[in-house]
């Protein structure tokens, strides 16, 4: 597959003409989603859930279907008839050649005074995870760890801690807007030297073959 960085958290996957689109939010660009034939979303936050996105994305593509959890697919399902599917914890299914798996189910601790809301992170093909705003252990082998750098819900040890227990081949940075410039190099050199796997930053529409 080629993987394809969008900004902050969105990510594409591609493969035999077909398209795969986690998390386009309101960081992400416009068209995160145009073309998309799959487009999975990991929760309701609006920095992975931005329903105008969305909207342009199905819009674009008649046969493009939506995977997500109930707070995000009750918004759209009614516009969208059959096209709007509910996951959870555990669930896989198949759709445009993509194997996706489920995995997670709930954010990771903000504050304990912020209640928890569903996440959900999803393994396609077998070798690429992205875990949304958590630190989910999807208990498969990954290939490729989309790694959520920086957030207001963890730290850099906790991030390291991650990659080394996921153990994946490599890990790519996303969650990754509100990371300055200047602390890039940092994160780079702790991750890079401590969490046992390759590390991988690439900027907006940069790709990779996964």
């Amino acid at each position: 597959m080629k993987l394809t960085k969008k900004r902050h958290a969105c990510v594409r996957l591609e493969k035999d003409n077909r398209t795969l689109v986690i998390d386009p939010g309101v960081f992400s660009e416009e068209d995160a989603a145009i073309g998309a034939d799959v487009i999975l979303v990991t929760h309701e936050h609006p920095d992975h859930f931005n329903e105008e996105r969305l909207r342009a994305g199905l819009q674009s593509n008649p046969a493009a279907e939506l995977w997500t959890l109930a707070s995000v697919a009750d918004k759209l399902s009614a516009a969208f008839p059959g096209r709007v599917h509910t996951v959870g914890h555990g669930d896989a299914f198949t759709v445009a050649g993509f194997d996706v798996q489920v995995h997670g189910e709930l954010h990771a601790v903000i504050h304990p005074d912020i209640p928890r809301i569903t996440n959900v992170g999803y393994l396609v093909d077998g070798s690429v995870f992205h875990p949304g705003d958590a630190f989910t252990l999807p208990n498969h082998p990954v290939d490729t760890l989309m790694l959520p750098v920086q957030a207001p819900w963890n730290k850099i040890s906790e991030v390291i801690e991650y990659v080394r227990e996921v153990k994946p081949k490599r890990a790519i940075d996303v969650h990754d807007a509100l990371l300055t410039d200047l602390a890039r190099p940092l994160y780079d050199l702790q991750i890079g030297n401590l969490a046992g796997a390759d590390h991988l930053r690439l900027t907006p529409g940069d790709g990779t073959e996964v």
